[in-house]
């Protein structure tokens, strides 16, 4: 640990701040900030200018020649915007700005005392034990429910379960562990920190317990190769601190063969040994499943329904959300936390289509299909996506011939019926449609955005 002063120039706003998640640069994360507490940043500022200075140095580490801020983001904003209120967001706040920057008595500091910590893990446990309270934004500002959520599925700190005694535990078992070390074990939780990395190497925790959902064999090899990187060093914390980097890493191995794939799919954990029972008659669409087909469920078993009030489910989604899709980001949430089904239903289909379009415009983007189906109609690129992953054995057969489904013009599960919902004043959608349109398509649309 160390304190020097440093350049505001060279203090980089974290794009990837857990109160946001990855956003694609700073400006967007300045952005973010202002859009989202506007109040405190106003208060905050007023302070700075009264205080003529910050009473709390900023964490950062360095990186290159520049530092990048991981505590009192919001302090160095301000102290930027102050600095040049043109990088406001919008004409309001530069004028207000600019108003702020006139009351400042002496000189402007150009360069602020921080903490500089070389060590990133360290980092990570400073940020986790600081839960202070906001006072009204001039003090550090509590983090909520998802701000946490963020900070755990970025650094696998925190969580309910310790993702690498489970895997060491498999490993050992399996007789797979490397013979030269130890295993680098917040390396390996910070990894597999959320679903959508865990997912990808045949493991889930979305039902609070260690699952495989690819075949064991193929899942032990794929981590009894990534602990034996870490191990060795080939990969380092460099190699899976951020999302983009992660990903990174986990194509590599892909595209190496490591990987489970589709072939390697396990029924669903409710599925496992159980007889097939009789289906309930009368099912409403909303039993959909990712097949299109009423969930058959057992009268005698089957738990009591609770009430769907989102489209999206609020667990762990399995998206990697990198900073390219702040817009579908945004989208997601308004539809998994912000709207309910039955008071919003014409918001969440516009939405809903909306998502699945751009989901679908990102995956082509990331990959080679873009020049032959982007002036394609929705339904087209759908199906073209679709017969993509299906080659690359990222879905099975059967869900192929679900989404192939979905160019049928009468049927309600069809992209028809999203375009309907959209530009018809005739067909009203309801919560149970919605539901079985989006149990149909979420498949699709995590693999589009997680590409």
């Amino acid at each position: 640990m160390a304190y020097r002063t440093i350049a505001l120039s060279e203090l980089l706003v974290n794009r990837s701040n857990d109160r946001h998640g990855e956003l694609e640069n700073e400006t967007a994360a300045i952005g973010w900030l202002f859009s989202n507490h506007l109040g405190q940043m106003r208060k905050l500022a007023e302070d700075i200018v009264k205080s003529k200075g910050l009473f709390e140095p900023p964490l950062v580490y360095q990186e290159g020649r520049q530092f990048i801020v991981f505590d009192g983001n919001r302090r160095t904003t301000c102290l930027k915007v102050l600095a040049d209120p043109k990088r406001a967001p919008n004409a309001e706040l530069r004028e207000y700005f600019e108003k702020l920057r006139s009351q400042w008595v002496g000189h402007f500091p150009d360069r602020i005392l921080c903490r500089v910590e070389p060590d990133r893990d360290v980092i990570d446990e400073i940020l986790y034990r600081r839960h202070t309270g906001s006072q009204s934004g001039v003090g550090q500002s509590t983090w909520t429910g998802r701000m946490k959520t963020t900070f755990v599925n970025r650094t696998g700190k925190g969580g309910k379960f310790n993702i690498a005694d489970e895997i060491e535990t498999r490993l050992r078992a399996a007789d797979l562990l490397p013979k030269s070390g130890q295993i680098p074990r917040s390396n390996l939780s910070r990894l597999l920190s959320a679903e959508a990395f865990r997912n990808r190497v045949g493991i889930s925790m979305a039902r609070g317990r260690f699952e495989f959902i690819r075949n064991e064999e193929a899942s032990l090899k794929a981590l009894s190769r990534i602990a034996e990187d870490l191990v060795s060093k080939r990969k380092t914390l460099d190699d899976v601190w951020d999302v983009d980097r992660k990903l990174a890493y986990l194509d590599a191995l892909e595209r190496e063969g490591v990987l489970p794939t589709a072939a390697d799919a396990l029924p669903s954990p409710g599925s496992r040994g159980t007889k097939p029972a009789k289906p309930v008659t009368g099912a409403s669409p909303s039993a959909a499943t990712n097949s299109g087909v009423a969930t058959v469920v057992s009268i005698t078993t089957a738990p009591r329904p609770t009430k769907r009030t989102a489209l999206i489910l609020q667990h762990d989604s399995g998206v990697a959300w990198t900073g390219r899709l702040q817009r579908q980001r945004a989208i997601w949430e308004e539809l998994q936390f912000k709207l309910d089904l039955e008071e919003h239903p014409n918001a969440i289909a516009v939405l809903c289509r909306v998502l699945i379009e751009l989901s679908v415009d990102n995956y082509l983007k990331q990959t080679t299909l873009a020049t032959a189906v982007e002036n394609d109609p929705l339904v087209k690129k759908i199906v073209a996506v679709a017969e993509d992953l299906r080659s690359r054995e990222k879905v099975d057969k059967r869900y192929l011939e679900v989404v192939r489904k979905a160019r049928t013009m009468d049927a309600i599960i069809s992209v028809d019926t999203l375009n309907k919902y959209v530009h018809s004043s005739n067909l009203a959608p309801t919560s149970e449609h919605l539901a079985a349109l989006w149990d149909t398509f979420a498949e699709l649309v995590v693999h589009c955005l997680n590409e």
